[in-house]
């Protein structure tokens, strides 16, 4: 089963819908909730990164049997050093962001934390995918 989601940037009245909608579907098919919540934990951070630091992305989300894998690619800036990036408090994020309460540099550490497997794929100037797998 396969999901599609654009993102917008900026568009923080937007951010979570995709993440909001892969949670709902996960639960109709009776995934585990402990399993639903790693999974919305990490779109979501994923998702707002989006918003908060590209020129806007696609969500894909492949849901199979042994697990889901979800894919956020957009075009952007591109992370110059993604060790960086990783550390918990690290964050590029405006002042403006950072004045709505996003911004607090845990979005690639909890995304990190809640996924099997983390993939990130990144060239400055063109933009960042992410590729997370998350199993049932």
């Amino acid at each position: 089963m396969r999901a599609e989601y654009d993102v917008a940037a900026g568009d923080f009245t937007r951010a979570g819908y995709a993440s909001s909608a892969i949670k709902k579907t996960l639960k109709q098919l009776g995934v585990s909730p402990v399993v639903v919540r790693r999974v919305v934990i990490a779109v979501y951070e994923a998702e707002v990164n989006i918003v908060a630091h590209s020129y806007g992305g696609r969500i894909t989300a492949d849901i199979e049997p042994e697990g889901i894998n979800v894919t956020l690619a957009d075009t952007g800036p591109g992370i110059p050093d993604v060790e960086k990036a990783m550390q918990k408090g690290f964050s590029t994020a405006s002042k403006e962001v950072r004045e709505m309460g996003f911004g607090a540099g845990m979005g690639l550490p909890n995304i990190k934390d809640n996924a099997d497997e983390l993939r990130i794929e990144t060239e400055v100037g063109k933009g960042t995918t992410l590729h997370i797998f998350i199993k049932f």
